[in-house]
C-alpha cells in the first residue's frame, strides 16, 4: 500500500467517523425536540382537562354548601368523592382548612394550600377558595421527556464511544500490521549489511569510513527494534530521562544543518523515569523532526525538562511558522499533514508511544503563526 493511499484511509475512516457523529447528534437534537414538544401539548392538554374537573368539584361544593332537605345529593357525591388524584384544599375566608383531598403529608397543609395559591391554581366559591395542585401522573408525564432525553444522551454517547473504539481498534490493528512488517523487511538486509560491516573492518583496519558505515547500519538496526516494538507492547524500565534527550541532540547535531541550534535544559541530575528509551528516543526525534521541517532548515528548538513531584514534563519548542488554530485538534490524527511528501503518521505514532506504553500525555501547549510550537509531554513519575 502505498504511502498516499494509507493516507487517504486514513483521512477517509476520520471524515466517515465526523460524519456518522453528526448524523447522531442531529438524530438525538431532533428527538429531543420532538419529545418536547409532543409533551408539552399533551401535558397542556391534561392540565385543561384537570382544571375543568376541579371547576365541576368546585360546582359539586356549592351545591352541597346550597343543599336542603329536598336536594338529591347523590349525584353531588358521586363528584366529590370521584376525585382520587388530584390534591386539592379547602380554605375558608378566614384562612383555615375546611376540607382537603389526595395529600399525603397532612402536617403541612397551611403551607401547601399557600403555595398553590401562589401559583394561581384556586377557584372562588362563595367564601371559599378551592385549591388545587397537579396530580401525580401529571407530574410524572412532565418529567418522563427529561428521562427520555436522559436515555437517548445516554445512547448517543455510547454509539459515539463504540465508534471511536471501533475505529481505535482498527488504527492498532494497521500500526500493529505495518509494524512487524516494516520490522519483517528490514531485519535480514540490516544484518546483512551488519555482517559486511564487520567483514570490512577485518580486511580494512584503518579505513576511515568504515566507522561511519558503522554508524548508520546500527542506526538501521534501531529503527528495526523500534518498528518490532511499536507491533508489540515493550515493557517499561528504569532508565535516565537525562541520557535519552542527550542521545536526541547529538543525533539532530549531526543530521541537521549548522543554521539550526539545539537547545537543551534539564536537571544536573539524573532523572529516572520508567520508560522505553528507544521508543521514547524516537518520540523526541519525531517532534524535533517536525520542528526542523516548521523552521526550513533554519531557528532555535528548545528541548526543556522539568521535575515536578507526580510527573516528568518534557516540553519541544520551535521557532517555526506554527500551526493554524483549526488544525491544532488534527494534529495527532492519523494521516493529517501540512507536508508534501508526509505520511501522516509521526504524530500519532508518538501520541500511541507516549499515552499507551508510557501511560502519559502528548499535547500542543501553544503556537502562535509566524513564532513557532511548543509540544509537551507529561510522563508519570
Amino acid at each position: 500500500m502505498t504511502k498516499s493511499r494509507l493516507s487517504g484511509r486514513m483521512v477517509q475512516w476520520t471524515d466517515r467517523i465526523r460524519q456518522v457523529k453528526i448524523v447522531l447528534v442531529v438524530a438525538a437534537v431532533a428527538i429531543a425536540v420532538a419529545s418536547l414538544l409532543v409533551s408539552h401539548f399533551l401535558v397542556r392538554d391534561l392540565s385543561q382537562e384537570e382544571r375543568h374537573r376541579m371547576e365541576v368539584w368546585a360546582e359539586a361544593l356549592h351545591a352541597l354548601n346550597k343543599a336542603d332537605e329536598t336536594t338529591d345529593l347523590s349525584l353531588v357525591l358521586s363528584v366529590m368523592e370521584g376525585n382520587n388524584t388530584i390534591p386539592v384544599i379547602v380554605v375558608n375566608s378566614e384562612g383555615g382548612i375546611d376540607d382537603f383531598r389526595n395529600i399525603q403529608d397532612t402536617l403541612s397543609i397551611s403551607d401547601y394550600a399557600h403555595r398553590m395559591m401562589a401559583a394561581g391554581d384556586t377557584i372562588r366559591i362563595d367564601n371559599q377558595l378551592v385549591c388545587y395542585d397537579e396530580s401525580i401522573m401529571l407530574k410524572r408525564l412532565q418529567a418522563w421527556p427529561y428521562v427520555q432525553l436522559g436515555i437517548v444522551m445516554i445512547f448517543v454517547v455510547t454509539a459515539i464511544f463504540a465508534l471511536l473504539s471501533s475505529k481505535r481498534a482498527e488504527q492498532n490493528k494497521v500500526w500493529v500490521g505495518l509494524s512487524k512488517e516494516t520490522a519483517h523487511q528490514l531485519g535480514t538486509p540490516v544484518s546483512s549489511l551488519m555482517a559486511w560491516v564487520e567483514m570490512l573492518k577485518e580486511q580494512y583496519p584503518d579505513d576511515d569510513l568504515l566507522p561511519e558505515m558503522d554508524k548508520d547500519v546500527r542506526r538501521l538496526q534501531l529503527i528495526t527494534d523500534r518498528f518490532s516494538k511499536i507491533g508489540s507492547l515493550p515493557e517499561p524500565v528504569e532508565a535516565s530521562m537525562n541520557e535519552a534527550l542527550s542521545h536526541v541532540v547529538s543525533y539532530m547535531d549531526r543530521r541537521t544543518s549548522q543554521k539550526v541550534q539545539m537547545v537543551c535544559r534539564m536537571p544536573d541530575e539524573d532523572v529516572v523515569v520508567r520508560m522505553n528509551a528507544s521508543l521514547f528516543e524516537w518520540v523526541i526525534e519525531n517532534l524535533c523532526k517536525n520542528a526542523v521541517d516548521a523552521m526550513e532548515g533554519s531557528g532555535t528548538i528548545t528541548l526543556t525538562m522539568l521535575e515536578e513531584p507526580q510527573r516528568v514534563v518534557i516540553e519541544v519548542a520551535d521557532t517555526g511558522k506554527g500551526i493554524r488554530k483549526k488544525d491544532l485538534k488534527s494534529v495527532f490524527t492519523p494521516g493529517f499533514t501540512t507536508k508534501k511528501r508526509g505520511w501522516g503518521l509521526g504524530l500519532s505514532l508518538a501520541r500511541r508511544i507516549v499515552e499507551e506504553y508510557h501511560k502519559g500525555r502528548i499535547f500542543v501547549k501553544q503556537s502562535e503563526l509566524g513564532k513557532g510550537t511548543t509540544f509537551r509531554i507529561e510522563l508519570p513519575r
